[in-house]
């Protein structure tokens, strides 16, 4: 299941002659690329995907694999797994914490150290096509996906929806819970009303900061020609502001339907709750390669 470390040559411009994207010095600092080496879950959208489309023994290949957070449970799954990313660090980070498995420094416009249908399954997860620009690449980065899966492989990745103006209250009641049998203490007859009293304030909070966020999104996106016509780039502030390509579901099916995959499914990152049209972050997609592509 495992395969010796290999770390190819950075470069700052693919073979056809195209620049380096603009967000690779973001995602290639110390800081950035430690933030994403902490993180060491699966959402259960993912899980979900993962466990519906994935086969013990496929040959997978994580591609912008930051710093490892799909790793684990991929490749435990996996047969072979090769983890991609195209920041230095990110790959130094993967490589540190997982030394027994395969790690690749490479562009996802330009996978040619990968022969061709050599996977069974492509994972781009936590939205790295969506950091791809212009959208040349993301075209060249469907191109190179479907040239190294397998007959019938299978592409997971997600994708931010431009109409998510919408940003839900969200509250741990875990939390509350303690909190308030920590104020009661061994007062019992307490420990109802500070339940009530605590759940209350942290509920008010939570719409505070819903209502606040939804107005920054809505004044951020509203004026873009993304959020109109359902496909674009805007600015994701997260990290200082990334370039981001945002798309609604009718139109991402439709891009990777002219580069030969069939739709199988997709579900919202907010899975198991309802997705939302203006709610929902991004989606989760899973396609299969069909035998030709579009012209």
């Amino acid at each position: 299941m495992t395969s010796p470390t290999h770390v190819a040559g950075e470069r700052s411009q693919d073979t056809s002659g195209t620049q380096e994207d603009p967000n690779l010095h973001v995602y290639n600092t110390a800081e950035v690329a430690a933030h994403y080496a902490s993180l060491d879950y699966l959402s259960p959208c993912e899980k979900t995907l993962f466990d519906a489309f994935l086969k013990e023994g496929d040959v997978i290949l994580d591609l912008g694999v930051g710093g490892g957070r799909t790793t684990p449970y991929l490749s435990r799954l996996a047969s072979r797994y090769v983890g991609m990313d195209y920041a230095p660090k990110m790959v130094a980070a993967c490589q540190q914490k997982f030394p027994q498995l395969e790690f690749l420094v490479a562009d996802a416009t330009n996978l040619a150290l990968l022969g061709d249908q050599t996977f069974d399954s492509v994972v781009m997860a936590y939205n790295g096509m969506d950091y791809l620009s212009p959208s040349e690449s993301r075209q060249r980065c469907l191109a190179e996906i479907r040239r190294v899966l397998r007959k019938d492989g299978v592409l997971i990745f997600s994708s931010h929806n431009p109409r998510a103006v919408f940003s839900r209250p969200a509250w741990n009641r875990q939390k509350v819970e303690e909190v308030a049998r920590q104020v009661a203490g061994q007062r019992e007859w307490l420990l109802e009303p500070a339940r009530l009293l605590l759940l209350w304030l942290r509920v008010a909070v939570a719409m505070a900061g819903s209502a606040i966020e939804s107005a920054l999104r809505f004044s951020r996106r509203v004026w873009h020609s993304a959020f109109w016509s359902g496909d674009g780039y805007m600015v994701d502030p997260a990290h200082g502001g990334l370039l981001t390509h945002y798309a609604v579901p009718e139109r991402v099916i439709a891009e990777l339907e002219q580069h030969g995959f069939r739709f199988l499914r997709f579900t919202g990152d907010d899975y198991p709750r309802r997705s939302r049209a203006f709610v929902t972050d991004w989606y989760y997609y899973v396609f299969q390669k069909t035998e030709t592509a579009a012209s």
